[in-house]
């Protein structure tokens, strides 16, 4: 009795899994497609604006690591100058042996030093204007609107069997550790944020997450 009674509450946390995942998968769609078309005469906007100040490209592609250790192209408005070209190290080559275990709690991205951020570009990043072309992202199911955030593959190569957890749900334009103000100098907590969210993602967690990021966005203090 006490084997069917566990089967069959394993059996409704399956089917409740996986309808939430269905649910948000749909809200994705619907969300973004809604999103993107308000937001449009901004995303013509600002692609003119960049044209006619900054000259092209308008945009950025970066290659990312999604769901399942899957790699993507994600989209992005050009926030730097044509001439800064982000020349990074990561990890330091040649490997240091720490990393064999996973990727440490802190370690700095080594960057050029001459990359400048456009006029432009500092007002796409203080509200996050940036990020609105990923919502095409979002819509081709690459990216969810609530995850942790994408990382890159010269990273995820290095994460150990607990680092790659994060990697079990779609990578968000938002997420928990974002909206928390972490970032990748602080790499042990960032995972520690996302690991909680893969472990505890539900309706109400993302919409908690949703409404700090719009209100983090309206106030320009996204991170």
């Amino acid at each position: 009795m006490a084997m069917l009674e566990s089967a069959k509450t394993k059996t409704n946390l399956f089917l409740h899994i996986n309808l939430y995942f269905f649910l948000k998968r749909l809200i994705d769609i619907m969300f973004s497609a809604v999103l993107f078309l308000l937001l449009l005469p901004l995303f013509l906007f600002i692609c003119v604006r960049i044209a006619r100040k900054e000259g092209r490209p308008i945009f950025t592609k970066e290659l990312k690591v999604g769901k399942n250790n899957r790699t993507f192209t994600m989209w992005s408005f050009r926030t730097m100058t044509i001439g800064s070209k982000v020349i990074r190290q990561l990890p330091p080559f040649p490997f240091p042996s720490s990393w064999e275990k996973g990727v440490p709690n802190f370690f700095k991205i080594t960057g050029d030093k001459n990359v400048t951020l456009t006029e432009t570009g500092l007002w796409l990043k203080k509200y996050s204007l940036e990020k609105i072309p990923q919502l095409i992202n979002v819509l081709k199911g690459d990216m969810s609107l609530i995850g942790p955030s994408p990382e890159r593959p010269e990273i995820a190569d290095y994460y150990n069997n607990k680092q790659l957890k994060r990697l079990k749900v779609r990578p968000g334009l938002t997420g928990y550790a974002q909206i928390k103000g972490v970032t990748n100098d602080n790499h042990g907590k960032k995972i520690s944020y996302d690991l909680y969210y893969t472990q505890n993602c539900s309706y109400k967690l993302d919409l908690k997450i949703m409404v700090k990021a719009s209100k983090q966005i309206v106030k320009g203090k996204t991170s």
